[in-house]
């Protein structure tokens, strides 16, 4: 049974930083790209970092120079640090195998709010 526990949100000021975590089970971790995604209010889930298996790492734009993702693979863990934090930043954050089907688990999520 899958399970994927976020961490580490809530609130930060304009500019800030946020690092999240992640634990996930159920999946066979090591040989699994695996992402971080989040959904804005209002708007669809999107992702914000994908880390392969190979350790390759790709971010949207949007993200780009100011998130950085990690995983430790003897832990089922991945990180995402995030700097320079923008008010489009306000989101719930998951993290789930890339990609993912329609009817995949998602975990509960961790609310990261970013105030000015």
């Amino acid at each position: 049974q899958v399970q994927l526990v976020e961490s580490g949100g809530g609130l930060a000021q304009l500019g800030g930083s946020l690092k999240l975590s992640c634990v996930a089970s159920g999946i066979n971790f090591r040989t699994t790209t695996m992402g971080w995604y989040r959904r804005a209010p209002g708007k669809q889930r999107e992702w914000v970092a994908l880390l392969t298996e190979d350790d390759i790492i790709h971010y949207p734009s949007s993200v780009l120079g100011r998130f950085t993702a990690s995983r430790d693979d003897a832990k089922n863990t991945l990180y995402l640090q995030m700097n320079s934090l923008k008010s489009d930043d306000t989101a719930v954050y998951y993290c789930n195998k890339w990609p993912t089907d329609r009817d995949d688990f998602w975990g509960q999520g961790t609310q990261v709010t970013v105030s000015s």
